[in-house]
């Protein structure tokens, strides 16, 4: 059975919409995946550590056949594949950053993974861009997305990019 999630994409370090096109570009790859919808690409200001360049932030659709945790490990090769390091302080920039923010309607919490995002319904930079795309339910509370931005106390400022990513065509022979 394919199942639908929503992956939260960022980036503010170089060229970050190239960085985030070529995340789209390998999860394209993955076997048994596909991506099928990309939100607007937002400029957002940093979280936590404020003394580094602004995010661009995008929610991106995928179907897939890969349970969670092989997602996660599939999301981590292509961040590290793209000059993401190992170890990082939380909240530091980053050229890519990859979160699987909801998975169908499932609820999993584990030392490595959070399903549902533990922080979504706390961000804008993530509500805004899945609203793009869909306005699924958020499973642990019963709330659709545009429900919870209602209700979101975060006050941080999205500017909608110029720059949008791209969907290319999935070539057979890789």
């Amino acid at each position: 059975m394919m199942h639908k999630v929503f992956i939260g994409i960022g980036s503010n370090i170089g060229n970050r919409i190239h960085h985030l096109q070529e995340a789209v570009d390998k999860l394209m790859k993955l076997d048994d995946t596909s991506v099928c919808g990309v939100s607007s690409i937002y400029m957002t200001e940093p979280i936590g550590e404020t003394e580094q360049n602004r995010f661009y932030n995008g929610v991106i659709l995928l179907e897939t056949l890969l349970p969670p945790e092989e997602l996660r490990l599939k999301c981590k090769t292509i961040e590290h594949d793209l000059g993401r390091p190992d170890g990082y302080p939380r909240w530091n920039a980053r050229v890519i950053d990859l979160d699987i923010l909801l998975y169908d309607d499932l609820c999993l919490r584990t030392e490595t993974l959070s399903i549902p995002h533990a922080e979504l319904q706390h961000r804008k930079f993530v509500l805004i861009p899945l609203l793009d795309i869909a306005n699924p339910l958020h499973p642990e509370t019963g709330q659709n997305i545009r429900q919870l931005l209602e209700c979101c106390e975060d006050q941080s400022v999205l500017i909608r990019t110029k720059e949008n990513i791209t969907l290319k065509k999935r070539r057979n022979a890789d």
